[in-house]
């Protein structure tokens, strides 16, 4: 009768333990270690906010596509865009085009607020490839309003977790304008290597 009464206990107690472990922790979002001239910046992505925008900032990641490219616009208070250009200015091929997530993702909670990266196009809104931007400010203008081709927005798609002090060091680099372009750096902002972390 005793042992019965010890192994109630124990059951009882392992009952206890288990219900309040915590449930299985969601999996973890992935991270990009960007090594620029200027330092570290690493960046912590949303794949359940923008999941299509994810997989090809990380595609572009995993080819080396970012290596060796510049930061080649620049303006303070607003953003530092890279990932499409080389050095002497000439653009990278890219793929395809990704459809623009920002409906979605501004439903998530994630918009162009300071310290965000999201995808950099033109005035087709769903003609993002490589290039990105980092948000140096609260962007609301660039945020998700309605469907149309003027509201949709820019798709945010991750936050920088490490290295903000590096992004705002870039924003403030000196700038003109070189082949064409307005807001290039003087001295070439490079993105040396950008490479998926381990999970933490």
């Amino acid at each position: 009768m005793i042992a019965l009464l010890r192994c109630f206990a124990l059951c009882v107690l392992a009952s206890s333990l288990f219900a309040q472990a915590p449930a299985s922790t969601a999996a973890a979002k992935p991270r990009v270690r960007l090594s620029t001239s200027y330092g570290v910046v690493v960046l912590e992505l949303e794949p359940s906010a923008a999941p299509r925008t994810v997989e090809n900032f990380l595609a572009y990641v995993r080819k080396g596509h970012y290596s060796g490219t510049i930061f080649h616009r620049v303006i303070p208070g607003f953003m530092i865009q890279g990932g499409g250009l080389n050095e002497d200015m000439s653009e990278k091929a890219a793929a395809a085009h990704v459809k623009n997530e920002a409906p979605k993702s501004f439903k998530a909670g994630l918009n162009n607020a300071k310290g965000t990266v999201a995808m950099a196009r033109t005035a087709d809104p769903d003609s993002a490839s490589a290039q990105f931007f980092i948000n140096t400010a609260d962007n609301v203008s660039l945020d998700f309003k309605d469907e149309s081709a003027e509201g949709i927005g820019y798709c945010a798609f991750g936050r920088v977790v490490e290295g903000m002090e590096v992004a705002l060091k870039i924003e403030q680099v000196k700038t003109g304008w070189k082949k064409g372009q307005a807001n290039v750096p003087d001295y070439p902002v490079k993105i040396k290597t950008a490479e998926v972390l381990d999970a933490p």
